[in-house]
């Protein structure tokens, strides 16, 4: 317990010099003085009865229980005792010593002021304002019970670990002040120029030290102080300076002076600043980066002198922050629409590097055409024209952009509406430049592909794939680069014979004009296998992908993404035939290089894992594969969303792990959730919501719901025989698992079609 302003009694002042001494009374046996203040003494006690445990004790001094002392310390047990709430320390019990002393008994947090805690643990940013908005909730508790801590800093803001994790403890309530009721029968008025709480975290208003118009307010401004010192290791204003000028300079100080921001202060530490990013696990400048916008707008409205211009409450603080950590706008920041868009684009940063891709690409593409064409006879002619195509393809984007003003009437805007707006435009904007609106289209496909919107991006793709090879011809390596990408949609739609088709041609032309070690080459054979594997022909596609990943390696290395891809395909394959061996060493060297690469939260990154995690279901280690699943799950919620076929993947294979494992009721719960969003995500055409409907089955058919589970599976080998054929691995599995559904029930008349298809359809591969 951090000492503050606590307390025993006579009969423990006698003991108070030894460090170990005790003394008991009641069910108390007092072990040692852990703090000591102005008014009272805190111990660390001994309860034997009703239940034997640790706790604090708070007891007032002897010599110290004047009738303000007195009322105040009432005040602060009545204070405690009215919250509940795990910020917040406990009260159990409250009394008088055999010699008349006030004391009451709390909960003993065995804990570390949370500044040094966060130093200690060299914890980073995203990680000090998790736990700081934990102490923001204590916070806006005790404000809903009537209470005003007044005297927030981070010795009375204790980090203690529970169940490993890191949770706040607010303690030293006593000179809280109640802002809706009486906390004791007794006077209790605050003296005229007495200070009041602690000069370095004290708000202005406090600073006037009349104390009759103290607000939550004066905590949201101390709370300002706390976030200020967590981010840059020191306070707005210096502890030493602070008290060396005196109370008068103090008080004109916290009252009129106005602080750098936290960006502004790291930069002006000079060599210090090394030490303070260190203990955030980062370099200065990058620390400086991190603060400035959002942290700083947050950090200084806190802060605010005129205290209308603070948030009105704790939770408006705690809620900016948690704004700023899912990278939504910020109540704090300027309005601008600059500043939205930038945090609408963040916050769908795996499809949107969107608008800034649409930017780039078209802009590379624009400048790559004029270079082509100019070599023509009429130079001079071609290049103007250019000039216009890229005039009218900034007026195009900027409009785009514009249309993607989160403030506009109000509206949420999405990544999708802005695209959906996009594609309508260009026929009207571009159609008189077919390679310009090539360009467009086939950025607007690669956008909607990466927030797994494949139905939308699919005709994108099919009509830049067209004028390409229409304006190009189809040998030219823009258009290789279109087909190759179409090839990806149609597997992702499900569409495996349109994508054998192209594929074959996409590679036979890469490989006749480019030569096979081009990097279009690659890429529509590593799709290409791609193709092959998911229609069944796996022997062929293993033979392609070890080929190409064998070319890839010798021209890029290791570490390039088309090299960890094929691993990755490769591995998935192997899996598939068993060889799990080989599987896992692929994955885990994969992941290990895309994690260097990419970070841990890239979704290839996180797909690779979820691999590894199927993979480890396979070898029947599913506690490894749950613990595993959940993890990529909570990740990819947070980093694609919830509609994202990769999101769905994994909650798929959380329930078979699940399943698996026998909790069949937890697995259900996922697989039922896993329903309702999928057909909202697949086509008609995809294979993905029948596989997911078997599982189902197979969970209702462990819980014994025979009859729920016979209309599932017949759903999934229909729906699996449409998408994949009947002699596909997934249909064949859907027959057998039907069969042993009727034979179990001496149904054999029922069973024998399913059984004959299974076997038939098994023999034939």
């Amino acid at each position: 317990m951090e000492p503050s302003d606590p307390g025993p009694s006579d009969a423990t002042t006698a003991a108070s010099g030894a460090a170990k001494a005790t003394f008991s009374f009641g069910c108390y046996r007092l072990l040692q003085k852990v703090g000591e203040g102005g008014m009272g003494e805190v111990w660390l006690a001994e309860q034997t009865r009703p239940v034997h445990r640790q706790v604090a004790l708070k007891i007032i001094k002897a010599g110290m229980d004047t009738a303000q002392v007195v009322a105040r310390f009432e005040a602060e047990r009545q204070a405690l005792a009215l919250m509940d709430h795990p910020a917040i320390a406990t009260v159990f019990d409250g009394g008088a010593t055999p010699e008349g002393r006030p004391y009451f008994v709390m909960e003993y947090v065995k804990g570390e002021p949370i500044t040094p805690y966060c130093d200690r643990c060299r914890l980073q940013t995203h990680e000090r304002l998790e736990l700081f908005i934990l102490v923001c909730e204590g916070v806006q508790h005790a404000h809903q019970k009537g209470i005003i801590h007044r005297d927030l800093k981070p010795s009375n803001v204790l980090v203690t670990l529970q169940d490993g994790k890191p949770v706040p403890k607010i303690i030293d309530f006593g000179v809280a002040k109640a802002s809706t009721q009486r906390l004791t029968e007794r006077t209790l008025f605050t003296e005229l120029g007495v200070v009041i709480g602690t000069p370095e975290y004290m708000s202005p208003e406090q600073a006037d030290l009349t104390g009759l118009d103290i607000d939550t307010r004066t905590d949201v401004y101390a709370l300002g102080v706390l976030l200020y010192e967590l981010l840059t290791g020191s306070l707005p204003f210096d502890r030493k300076m602070l008290r060396e000028k005196g109370l008068d300079v103090i008080r004109r100080t916290i009252r009129e002076v106005e602080p750098p921001r936290p960006s502004t202060r790291i930069a002006q530490m000079g060599p210090a600043s090394t030490e303070t990013a260190k203990n955030r696990r980062t370099e200065p400048a990058r620390l400086a980066s991190q603060l400035k916008g959002d942290l700083d707008w947050i950090t200084m409205k806190a802060l605010e002198k005129d205290r209308t211009r603070r948030y009105d409450t704790v939770l408006g603080l705690a809620s900016d922050v948690r704004r700023h950590l899912r990278n939504e706008p910020v109540t704090a920041g300027p309005p601008s629409t600059v500043y939205r868009t930038k945090k609408f684009v963040s916050r769908h940063r795996t499809g949107v590097a969107a608008l800034g891709i649409v930017v780039l690409s078209l802009l590379v593409t624009v400048v790559l055409t004029i270079i082509s064409l100019v070599r023509v006879t009429d130079a001079e002619r071609q290049a103007r024209r250019e000039a216009d195509r890229a005039t009218a393809v900034t007026s195009f984007l900027q409009e785009m952009l514009g249309s993607a003003d989160p403030s506009q009437e109000g509206r949420n805007v999405k990544v999708v509406d802005v695209l959906d707006r996009a594609s309508t435009r260009v026929d009207s904007s571009l159609g008189k430049e077919p390679l310009t609106e090539a360009a467009v289209r086939h950025t607007i496909a690669n956008t909607y592909i990466a927030l797994g919107q494949y139905p939308a991006a699919t005709p994108q793709l099919e009509r830049a794939y067209q004028i390409r090879r229409r304006e190009l011809g189809e040998a030219d390596s823009t258009t290789l680069q279109t087909a190759t990408d179409l090839v990806g949609a149609y597997v992702y739609m499900g569409e495996l014979a349109r994508g054998e088709e192209l594929g074959r041609e996409t590679v036979r032309l890469a490989v006749q004009h480019l030569g096979p070690a081009h990097d279009r080459t690659l890429e529509a054979s590593s799709n290409l296998a791609v193709v092959l594997t998911r229609q069944g022909k796996r022997a062929e596609g293993v033979a392609l992908e070890r080929q190409t990943l064998a070319a890839a390696r010798a021209r890029y290395g290791d570490m390039h993404e088309t090299v960890l891809t094929l691993s990755n395909n490769l591995a998935l394959n192997l899996t598939a035939m068993g060889e799990y061996d080989q599987a896992e060493q692929l994955y885990r060297e994969t992941l290990a290089n895309r994690i260097k690469v990419l970070g841990p939260d890239d979704p290839v990154t996180l797909n690779t894992e979820h691999n590894l995690a199927m993979l480890l279901y396979r070898r029947g280690q599913s506690a490894q594969a749950e613990s595993l699943h959940r993890s990529v799950l909570e990740a990819k919620l947070r980093v694609l969303g919830p509609q994202h076929p990769q999101t769905l993947d994994s909650m798929n294979g959380l329930g078979m792990a699940l399943l698996k494992e026998g909790k069949a009721g937890e697995a259900r719960e996922v697989f039922e959730r896993l329903l309702e969003i999928s057909p909202s995500v697949y086509p008609a055409t995809s294979a993905s919501p029948f596989k997911f409907e078997l599982h189902y089955a197979r969970c209702l058919q462990a819980l014994g719901e025979d009859a729920g589970a016979e209309q599932a599976f017949l759903q999934a080998y229909q729906g699996l025989q449409r998408t994949l054929g009947s002699d596909h691995s997934e249909t064949i599995r859907a027959a057998g698992d039907l069969a042993d559904l009727y034979e179990s029930r001496g149904e054999g008349a029922k069973a024998a079609p399913y059984r004959t298809a299974a076997a038939g359809a098994s023999g034939a591969r």
